[in-house]
Order: structure tokens, then sequence, then C-alpha cells
């Protein structure tokens, strides 16, 4: 097992395209919270570092690089533009492909039940542990290798041309639930995950008649945006 991750940590590196000075970083990086709950430890007997404190970073380094390359590849677009490009380009959905482009699922380090309950392919997880990486990868080798990885591991989201997302789109699902006759949308929080520094929020959105669908955000509130949005591209209305 150890030989098998040690190869998928290799295969990570390399579709990276970043050697890692301090190894200690990507291994952090790679290692979910999960693992500080059971009695797991490195050679010299300590606990693990889980990748919390890194996703935290990574979660403004990305949005800075999206903003910059928006800025710079977008000269004609106003602000609302670019936001919603941005918070397509940052979610936690995103992440996760990206995260499932470099492989980075068979390089974590998980806790035996976090694993046998699919976290290696969770959006969420793999979504936090992309983040991660990326702030690894600042502190390992500053902004210039951060932004050489990101341009290449982004490259696919820029280039998929994404739907634009709505400014609105919870007032967008409610006038479109009216539009079809029925009740107001509702929303249930189905977990909370994380840190307090650092929560996940997923979120439930229903509108009767329709199956519910549920998204994650890193507060309720886009958890709650995220949900409408997604459920709205499902019934083909953006």
């Amino acid at each position: 097992m150890a030989d098998r991750r040690a190869e998928a940590i290799h295969a990570l590196t390399r579709n990276l395209g970043h050697d890692f000075r301090d190894a200690a970083l990507l291994e952090q990086a790679l290692t979910h919270a999960s693992v500080g709950e059971g009695a797991e430890r490195d050679a010299r007997g300590r606990p693990f570092l889980d990748n919390q404190r890194l996703e935290f970073l990574g979660d403004r380094v990305l949005g800075l690089l999206v903003a910059d390359t928006l800025m710079r590849d977008f000269p004609e677009a106003d602000e609302g533009d670019m936001s919603a490009r941005l918070h397509a380009l940052v979610d936690k959905a995103a992440c996760a492909r990206v995260a499932d482009r470099l492989q980075v699922g068979p390089a974590m380090r998980l806790s035996p039940g976090e694993a046998k309950q699919g976290g290696r392919r969770r959006e969420g997880v793999l979504g936090d542990a992309m983040e991660a990486i990326l702030a690894a990868v600042w502190l390992d080798g500053g902004i210039e290798a951060a932004r050489k990885v990101f341009d290449t591991a982004w490259q696919a989201e820029f280039a998929a041309n994404p739907k634009k997302a709505l400014t609105n789109p919870k007032s967008a699902l409610q006038e479109w639930a009216l539009g079809q006759g029925r009740a107001l949308p509702t929303y249930r929080i189905v977990e909370r995950t994380g840190s307090d520094h650092a929560p996940t929020f997923t979120v439930e959105a229903s509108v009767a008649g329709y199956p519910p669908l549920t998204a994650q955000g890193r507060s309720r509130q886009d958890a709650e945006k995220a949900a409408a949005t997604a459920l709205l591209q499902r019934e083909g209305v953006i």
C-alpha cells in the first residue's frame, strides 16, 4: 500500500510540474483531517499535520491567480462579469475536477474510514486538497511557481468556457419556481465539515415536484447559491 501511494505521489508531482524542495509541504497538503482522528503517526512518532490550514491559504491564492488571469484575458469585461467567471472557476466542483485530472485522489492520506466511504473521489475532499496543494507550491516556490502550476492545472477550466454564473441564482430559482406554479424553493443544511475557520457547508435545494439537489460552499449562503445554480442548470434554465 505504501509503495502504491509513493507511486501516486510521484505521478502527482509529475503532473503538477513542480519538484518540492520541502516534501513535507506536499505531504501535509495531501493529509485529510480524518487522519488526526486515529492513532497514525509519522516516522518520528508525531501526529500528521492535516491540510486545513493550507486549504485556507490556497483558497486565497487561487482567488488571486484567477482574478489576475481574468484581468489580463478579459480586458473588456466589467466587474460583475468577472465576479461571475471567478465564482465558476474557484468553486469546489472546479477544484475537484482539477484534482481529478491531476490524479490527487490516489496520493491522499485518509483515515481507513474515510477511504472506505469513497473519500478519494469525494468532491469536497478533492477540492480542499487541490487548494492545499496550490498553497504548498506557493510556500515552497513562491508566486511564480504557484502561477506555473495554476496555468497548467486550470487550463481546461478556462477552455471549457463555462456558462456565466448568475448574479443572484437564488432569486432566479425563485422566479423560475413561481413561473412553474410551484411554492418558493427551500434550502436545508445537509452537512457541515471542516474546522471553524475553514468550514464547508453542504446544502440541499428543493422545488416541489422536482428532485432536490445538493451543493457545497464556504458558507451557508455560498452553498445555497451553488445549489440554486446547479438546479437551474439541471433543469435547462441556464
